[in-house]
């Protein structure tokens, strides 16, 4: 990470960016809910003990995981189209006529119809279970995380954010292999999974084929909340499975245009399923009714202890299956709760105002080259302004510019509860994992950084644009893109990238030419294994055939290692050297 200057640390330099000019439909319709927290301060009730409880058990914050081209886009997509913020959805590569999708906004993002950022999307939702005398809409926060597995560093650290998970699986293809990295992330973290089977309108495995599968590999036990009427392929709607297995109800979708609107739906009895159905229908009865024979049966205490997981069947592209899937995540996902502090302290929600960074962005405001630094509120109340100390530094910190994060829309955040995700602008002393507070000490514990296993050398093209170079380098390192690495033999006219994956690398090249006029050359480095070593170590490794030791920018001492045989041999010739592996290393 970067050390910042004392002046950054303190109050930010720069203006509040200007509003966009253009209001989309996103940004219309988010500021004109009722409930939106963004527009008006806490009341003296809000701030209260009571207040600031009542307010964190109407709040989700959750994340979806799942392999690339599971439909993880699409389906933020939709799930903000039924929440009424957004009008119309759009996919990358859907057809014509839909919009790009909102929440993918670099030129990378658009162009090959993956998320390589992360954003955060904030919206109220009225659960259609909801009873007339509950006044308030849940406030739902979607942390849209990175599709690509070479960002898994990112997802990592969004997951450090959220209460609940939606695990995206594609209905042909089942279980992948980031899917499953990502949900040993969510079982470490303790984090509820509620299991989405997506792309059902397409030809697909059965649904029992993928229970078992779900079952089998990762040890969770599946418990279908809704059963798929028709096979992969031919998706008709929905059986809404009660005590026991018997329908409690059917729901029919209807197709819309390109998928860009709502699908409507139409309820209705068993008697009127089968008639309008009818085998189809039948095959759907009989095995719900299987399912509860088994045991696979919705256990609310079962779910939030990691043992089940909440079964829904969807098509994002369609629209089909959405509004059960908010529905289900008001109703089961748990609301913010305490969270241990490095001495392992719980820091309620009703403590005073505490956040922990998550993710740091910049550039996603062109035309005032911004920062954003993401924020998890963890307890209390925040309020735009408010001097709050960095918990790193011991300095305070102020927050006078604060926003939600729409794609590229913003809006204005006055006020915040625990679980909710504020962006705050030009927070140049932040980076992921640190804590903020107000009044009552806290520190949370540190994100860890991820084994990296890949490496390259970066250098300017130019040696003329050597400064801006450096800025650039500084900028990404402490936003986590890549983790920057140097040692006294290559200088720093030449650090060494580590990354998770190569397309991080590319990221670093795109982002330095379009908001540094950099151009960059890289080029790879002959190492697959990064350990952390000490200073003890680090000459004897130096002299070690295919071991090179790096400083990373936190301090910490990284020895990278040519492969994993290697690094046995070392290991079993010279034990007493510190090789210690790092967060999700290769064997």
């Amino acid at each position: 990470m970067t050390t910042p200057s004392d002046s950054a640390d303190t109050i930010p330099a720069e203006a509040a960016p200007a509003a966009a000019s253009d209001s989309s439909d996103a940004k219309s319709e988010a500021s004109a809910s009722p409930d939106a927290k963004s527009e008006a301060s806490a009341s003296p009730e809000g701030k209260s003990e009571k207040g600031v409880r009542a307010e964190a058990s109407r709040r989700r914050t959750f994340a979806v995981i799942s392999h690339p081209d599971a439909g993880k886009s699409t389906l933020t997509e939709a799930l903000a189209l039924h929440a009424k913020v957004i009008s119309e959805a759009g996919a990358v590569h859907g057809k014509a006529g839909r919009k790009s999708t909102v929440s993918d906004w670099m030129e990378m993002e658009k162009a090959r119809g993956i998320s390589v950022s992360s954003t955060a999307l904030q919206f109220n939702y009225r659960s259609t279970e909801a009873s007339a005398d509950e006044p308030l809409d849940n406030v739902i926060n979607l942390v849209d995380t990175p599709g690509h597995s070479d960002f898994s560093e990112d997802t990592y650290r969004v997951l450090t954010a959220v209460d609940a998970a939606v695990m995206l699986i594609d209905a042909a293809k089942g279980l992948e292999p980031q899917t499953l990295k990502l949900f040993q992330v969510c079982r470490h973290r303790g984090i509820p999974v509620i299991t989405v089977i997506n792309k059902w309108d397409r030809p697909g495995q059965t649904p029992l084929e993928l229970l078992d599968e779900i079952q089998e590999r990762i040890g969770l036990t599946p418990t279908p909340l809704y059963w798929p009427v028709g096979i992969a392929g031919d998706f008709r709607g929905l059986l809404r499975r009660g005590e026991d297995g018997a329908p409690r109800e059917y729901i029919r979708f209807t197709r819309t245009a390109g998928g860009a609107k709502i699908a409507p739906e139409e309820v209705m009895d068993a008697d009127a399923a089968l008639a309008k159905e009818g085998s189809e229908w039948e095959t759907a009865a009989e095995e719900s009714e299987l399912l509860s024979a088994t045991g696979q049966d919705h256990d609310q205490e079962l779910f939030l202890g990691g043992q089940t997981s909440p079964v829904i069947f969807a098509s994002a592209m369609l629209n089909f299956g959405v509004r059960q899937i908010l529905d289900t995540l008001v109703e089961l996902a748990p609301p913010p709760r305490a969270r241990e502090d490095v001495d392992g302290t719980p820091r309620d929600v009703t403590d005073p105002f505490s956040a922990v960074v998550f993710k740091v962005q910049a550039g996603m405001d062109t035309a005032h080259r911004d920062r954003l630094a993401f924020m998890r509120i963890v307890s209390g109340v925040f309020e735009r302004g408010m001097v709050v100390t960095h918990a790193q530094t011991g300095k305070p910190f102020t927050t006078k510019y604060a926003q939600t994060v729409f794609g590229r829309e913003r809006s204005t955040v006055e006020s915040a509860y625990p679980g909710d995700v504020v962006g705050l602008v030009n927070a140049t002393a932040l980076a992921p994992g640190h804590t903020l507070f107000f009044e009552k000490k806290v520190e949370f514990p540190p994100i860890p950084s991820f084994a990296p296993e890949h490496f390259s050398i970066l250098r300017a093209e130019s040696a003329g644009k050597y400064k801006q170079f450096r800025r650039a380098v500084d900028q990404l390192d402490s936003e986590g893109v890549v983790q920057i690495l140097r040692n006294d033999l290559r200088g720093d006219a030449s650090p060494v990238m580590a990354a998770v994956g190569p397309m991080q690398f590319e990221v670093v090249a795109a982002r330095m030419k379009a908001e540094f006029n950099v151009e960059a050359r890289m080029e790879p480095l002959g190492y697959a294994l990064a350990r952390r070593t000490d200073a003890e170590s680090a000459d004897e490794l130096n002299r070690q055939r295919g071991v090179e030791v790096f400083t990373r920018s936190d301090g910490v001492m990284l020895a990278l290692v040519s492969d994993k045989w290697r690094l046995q041999y070392i290991q079993k010739e010279l034990p007493d050297l510190t090789l210690e592996p790092l967060v999700a290393a290769a064997d």
